[in-house]
């Protein structure tokens, strides 16, 4: 639980410590725990890495004092960066796909960021390589990369997972979480397998994402609307290791965006279509321990809510499946 009783120095000082609260409509059984992450100061989980990837790349000599983090992003990554940047004497620059929110993006400007477009077609891929050319360009300049730098899962395995495992006196029996670059799961799993190794590992992605493909199953590349997880091409998710994860379970853009409504109207939870699949994934898991169909070494399901849906009030989120999926 989030507890600062007495005055802290910075806004770096709120990252970290979130609340774990329990969704109501999982089994009584096999209760699910939700990380809200949302508690942070930016506002998301990616405060994590931002702040902590910052700080060891500035201990390690790789990003000097005054020196340029460019990162691409869909903007939450982008937040987080920015609040450590600010703080630490980094200039940030973010390369942001068009498609996505205007909320984060205006508020990565608001940060002292700047904010840089690639066509909405390029994808993720195209912002990656956009933004190694801006690196290029410009002196004392570093590309955190959290598709591929082990800081990310590395932040998650010293913060997340000893939350997480704190707050319940260790007895998690499985780890459930959305993957985008999927440090937050791996850092998560690599932390709670260290605790038990029987800990069931599940990864969380749309339908129509391929990180399925990574386990030999044969789905569908398809566009989904749900936004911050999933991946068109594996290959470019380099933190990804099958080997720590015991399931993928997809998760429909209706099934997310139907359970993201229910939470805010049965349980108060204000979040995104993120946290929607990841609740419907960890309510399925947790049906499957009560019902004996997974051994877990404990009668309890913790998963990651990433962050808040007022970052998306603007394409709709809670409106008509129809009108946000349009």
């Amino acid at each position: 639980m989030t507890t600062h009783r007495e005055p802290l120095d910075s806004v770096l000082n709120t990252v970290g410590r979130t609340p774990l609260v329990r969704v109501h409509a999982a089994p009584d059984e096999v209760p699910v725990y939700a990380k809200l992450e949302s508690f942070n100061p930016g506002a998301s989980v990616k405060d994590r890495i931002g702040l902590y990837m910052i700080e060891r790349m500035l201990e390690r000599g790789d990003l000097v004092p005054g020196g340029t983090v460019i990162e691409p992003t869909a903007g939450n990554t982008g937040i987080g960066f920015a609040i450590a940047a600010g703080q630490l004497d980094v200039n940030a620059v973010f390369v942001v796909p068009e498609r996505f929110s205007v909320e984060k993006q205006q508020l990565m400007r608001a940060l002292g960021a700047e904010v840089i477009n690639t066509p909405t077609e390029d994808g993720m891929g195209g912002a990656i390589e956009r933004a190694h050319q801006l690196a290029e360009e410009t002196e004392d300049a570093v590309v955190p990369q959290q598709f591929s730098n082990p800081l990310n899962v590395e932040a998650h395995y010293e913060t997340t997972g000893p939350e997480i495992y704190d707050a319940l006196d260790g007895e998690v029996g499985a780890i459930v979480a959305g993957c985008g670059t999927a440090g937050t799961l791996m850092g998560m799993a690599k932390y709670a397998r260290e605790q038990d190794a029987d800990t069931y590992v599940v990864a969380v992605e749309p339908e129509g994402s391929l990180y399925s493909e990574t386990v030999g199953a044969d789905v569908d590349e398809e566009d989904y609307k749900i936004e911050g997880i999933g991946t068109h091409d594996p290959t470019t998710n380099e933190l990804f290791d099958p080997a720590l994860v015991d399931e993928i379970v997809q998760v429909s853009d209706r099934a997310a965006h139907d359970e993201l409504k229910r939470l805010a109207r049965e349980e108060g939870n204000l979040v995104a279509s993120s946290s929607g699949a990841a609740s419907v994934a960890a309510r399925r898991v947790a049906e499957k321990i009560r019902d004996d169909e997974v051994d877990a070494p404990a009668d309890s399901v913790v998963t990651i809510f990433p962050d808040s849906s007022e970052r998306y009030l603007s394409k709709g989120i809670y409106r008509s499946f129809e009108e946000w999926s349009s």
